[in-house]
């Protein structure tokens, strides 16, 4: 005997029992240690066609085989937990799917149980929960089952009887084949209780009995439970392995009506309080039966990992279907490239899990007994320190007790307890209960610092006697009681009380019915300083959230708020959440505005924070456009249906602000489409890619909307084709195009799509702008222009874009030079913007320096006032438009130099 075999006999009492009855055994796992017990190994130990009791004769003689190589190849270092759980998994899957084909064939007297609706033979789906879902049983697991098929109907034989009864027969002996104990042994002990009602409830279930089950009586641990729920198949999604259905649209069925009961359509803050209350119930139950060193349910345990995996799934599983995935340690994985969990906490946290888990496997090892207890005698100490690698049982225990203390303490930061919701009473409660203590709420309100206490006292009571508020459940009106007054403290702490507070409270209104949007304002109260703050700096920001208060869970995270965005990753991120969702259109949608408010939404925080100059972030919305148009582009063409090629040969050209990479938080996108394409049809295909581009831009879900696009810029207007080749678009241009289609080439450039045609694009636009012109001419046509433009927007004093020496003077001013000089002096055909290009002309003696430097300065500050006035919604004030006139007037100037 090999003393590496006989180092795994000594740790396992079982492994000793097993082979002292089976030397046969003992040889053939000693033969094949080198190698894991593949999947095909099972099966080849299971022929096909064994009647009942001679299946559950070979299925417990696979598993003696499959456990004694797995004990010995993990307790001599041969395998990791890896290997372990697949194994053990796979043996459960083979021995599942065997039993299946074998209690489901046709029966002579009965039949085939038939769907009522379809016609079609019914198959028995047997849903694998807990470990066995996510594929990360322990050697000695239950396995948790649940039985569903998908219509009711009634059998097909001479004596036929309901599906329901033919289903509940088979089901039963499926359990008998896999749970009772023989002279072999048992395989796994099965547990029905995760069915719906649980043991009083039936065995098996039709979709739609466990649909409606679900619906009307689902509870949250249930939810939980379904996360890993899986229907168990074979390596080819077969339900049994000579069963006469593949896996398709019944299994496929089934997650259809599970998925909504388990993943919210909207971020659920309110898993915290059930997962935690869950947790609570376990720890009692720990605790009144002395079991603090289980380290599945004891503190710092296994549970405790998956609970932190699994919260963080119900949370956002629903917006990120890349959640929606079963194995933990995968989970936490998919959490850091999320943002939601640091790097660290990931590696400390799968750490503890790896060593928890080869642990558990270890105590099981010796009995073969379902245990997660640590040992109280001596001798099994002192083989479980070793088995680990440790000199002691007291070394090893230092070890354990340093993951254990990891583990609780990630857990405590995740699930600990929001101040007091409900229990201390706050000590502005009062005012909004109406009670002051001793002073009227006005004076109260006054004494926070309040302009206008009495118009505040009015606005607290038209939400107190109003029916939303009245109509709440019990539920939410307790978090809203609980919010309000620390958020009338925060929120007195700003520069504007008054506005904040206001501008807070018709928020609070807009998401009161929402109770997950209430829960994570209570279960994370730092949010709330943070909610007062960007309510104070901004009320188009406030507005902002209002109408897209999923935007609150970015408060959570202020490292993650007011970090840089990374476009390329943040590309990626979206391309990969885009395929998470398949074809399915209208989730595409929401998860493109999803991803664009979230962008705006930090772009807009850390504008607010002065992260940013205007035109870092003017570059970075301009940014953010492109990458929409381009995954836009990629998604619509790929959808396109009778489309010719793998890639569109396509391209978005930006004008006006996204062409100049001046784009503000609600700018349109001007826009023209571009193609290159020998197809007799390319127009027309082209012609339909672009207004499913326009659509999926313009069109309002129930998350908003993404752009207005406006395309009147291209060739021909309102009136001309909605894409153009290059070919087209660059004839046009020299031959029909306007001066003003001129001017607006100026600011033109490749945004998205095929980056060859934006290059070609380039050409044309430089070809064009290069062009000799009469600059007497030219001056009359940028001037008639002008003055047409003043006939629609009057130049009034304090409308900074239209006021005589303001934006569109500077704008007209650089176009004319752009046209008339771009000639001789090519660096003005550079789309560089405004300011450059106004230092560019005074470089070439084209304009004199002092005036274009007083340009520069005119039209940097009034994009800057311009943009104030986007954020606080209010016009410029007299003060910074009297400090700004001296440089409009320096515009004026140039005007006449410029035009004469």
């Amino acid at each position: 005997m090999p003393p590496t075999l006989a180092a795994s006999l000594k740790h396992s009492r079982y492994l000793q029992r097993l082979f002292a009855a089976q030397p046969e055994l003992h040889t053939a796992t000693e033969a094949a240690l080198h190698r894991a017990f593949s999947r095909a190994d099972m099966e080849s130990l299971l022929p096909s066609g064994l009647d009942e009791p001679a299946l559950k004769v070979a299925v417990r003689k696979l598993r003696q085989a499959v456990m004694a190589r797995i004990f010995c190849r993990d307790l001599l270092g041969l395998a990791h937990l890896d290997e372990v759980i697949a194994t053990v998994s796979d043996l459960a899957e083979v021995t599942i799917l065997a039993a299946l084909e074998c209690v489901t064939r046709p029966d002579e007297s009965r039949g085939m149980p038939i769907g009522a609706e379809s016609g079609e033979i019914q198959q028995l789906i047997v849903v694998g929960m807990g470990k066995l879902g996510g594929r990360e049983l322990n050697v000695s697991s239950d396995i948790d089952l649940i039985f569903v098929y998908p219509e009711d109907g009634d059998t097909n034989g001479p004596r036929p009887i309901s599906n329901q009864e033919w289903f509940s027969r088979a089901g039963k002996r499926l359990i008998a084949l896999i749970h009772d104990v023989t002279a072999d042994g048992f395989v796994f002990r099965v547990d029905m209780r995760l069915r719906p009602y649980g043991d009083s409830g039936p065995l098996v279930s039709s979709f739609a009995s466990l649909e409606n089950y679900l619906l009307t009586q689902g509870r949250e641990w249930e939810r939980y439970a379904w996360i890993k729920g899986r229907a168990i198949t074979d390596e080819d999604g077969r339900y049994a392995v000579a069963g006469p259905h593949p896996l398709g649209g019944d299994a496929a069925g089934l997650m259809q009506l599970v998925t909504p009961f388990v993943y919210r359509k909207y971020l659920d803050y309110g898993a915290y309080a059930s997962m935690r209350d869950l947790h609570g119930q376990i720890q009692r139950e720990v605790a009144r039966r002395d079991m603090a060193d289980n380290i599945k349910l004891g503190p710092g345990g296994i549970r405790e990992v998956e609970f932190i995996a699994q919260v963080f799934q119900l949370i956002r599983g629903g917006r990120r279907p890349a959640l929606r995935i079963r194995p933990t340690r995968q989970v936490l994985g998919e959490l850091t490239s999320m943002g939601q969990l640091e790097a660290l906490t990931v590696v400390e946290l799968s750490a503890a899990y790896v060593f928890l888990r080869d642990l558990e496997h270890r105590l099981q090892y010796q009995d073969d007994n379902q245990t997660q207890m640590l040992p109280t005698n001596e001798a099994d100490q002192a083989l479980i320190a070793q088995s680990m690698g440790y000199a002691s049982w007291p070394i090893f225990i230092a070890a354990l007790d340093a993951h254990r203390t990891t583990v609780a303490r990630h857990f405590e930061l995740v699930f600990a307890l929001p101040q007091a919701e409900g229990e201390a009473v706050h000590p502005l409660a009062g005012v909004w209960l109406g009670i002051a203590d001793g002073q009227t709420v006005s004076e109260r309100l006054a004494t926070l610092g309040y302009q206008s206490p009495i118009e505040i006292e009015r606005q607290l009571a038209a939400i107190a006697q109003g029916g939303r508020y009245q109509s709440l459940a019990d539920k939410s009106r307790r978090r809203l009681d609980a919010l309000i007054p620390p958020l009338i403290e925060v929120a007195a702490h700003q520069r504007n009380p008054d506005a904040t507070l206001a501008r807070i409270l018709r928020f609070l209104e807009t998401i009161s019915r929402r109770e997950s949007y209430l829960a994570l304002l209570a279960e994370h109260p730092q949010t709330l300083n943070r909610l007062a703050t960007l309510h104070s700096a901004s009320a188009w920001v406030a507005d902002y959230l209002h109408r897209h208060p999923i935007l609150l869970d970015e408060l959570l995270d202020a490292r993650m708020l007011y970090s840089p965005p990374d476009w390329p990753r943040l590309g990626q991120q979206l391309r990969d959440d885009l395929a998470a969702v398949g074809d399915d259109q209208e989730a595409e949608m929401d998860v493109l505005r999803h991803f664009q408010h979230q962008q705006v939404f930090r772009l807009c925080a850390q504008d607010l924070a002065g992260q940013y100059s205007l035109t870092t972030l003017s570059d970075h919305l301009s940014d953010l456009a492109d990458l929409i148009l381009a995954v836009t582009i990629e998604r619509a063409w790929a959808e396109l249906p009778g489309k010719h090629k793998q890639q569109a040969t396509f391209a978005a050209i930006g004008y006006g602000k996204l062409g100049g990479k001046e784009l503000g938080y609600a700018s349109d996108l001007d826009l023209i489409f571009v193609y290159e394409d020998e197809d007799p049809e390319a127009g027309e295909k082209y012609a339909k890619l672009a207004r499913r581009i326009i659509s999926w831009l313009n069109t309002a879900t129930a998350a908003g909307t993404l752009y207005e696009v406006d395309l009147r810029l291209r060739p021909n207007g309102a009136s001309g084709l909605l894409v153009s080749s290059v070919e087209g678009l660059a004839q046009y241009q020299q031959t029909h195009a306007w001066v003003w289609e001129h001017q607006a080439l100026t600011r033109a450039r490749f945004a998205a799509g095929d980056a060859d045609i934006g290059a070609k694009f380039e050409t044309v636009r430089r070809d064009i702008l290069s062009q000799q012109r009469s600059p007497t001419k030219l001056a009359e046509d940028v001037v008639a222009m002008r003055d047409k433009m003043l006939a629609t927007h009057p130049a009034k004093p304090n409308d900074v874009k239209y006021l005589r020496g303001g934006l569109v003077d500077v704008e007209f001013i650089v176009q004319y030079l752009v046209l008339a000089y771009a000639n001789p002096h090519p660096a003005l055909l550079a789309n560089s913007g405004n300011i450059a290009l106004l230092r560019v002309a005074a470089e070439a003696g084209l304009v004199p320096s002092n005036l274009a430097g007083d340009a520069q300065e005119a039209y940097r500050r009034l994009r800057e006032l311009q943009h104030k006035e986007r954020l606080d919604g209010t016009a410029p004030s007299e003060a910074a438009l009297a400090a700004v006139a001296p440089y409009c007037e320096a515009v004026r100037s140039l005007w006449h130099v410029v035009f004469g």
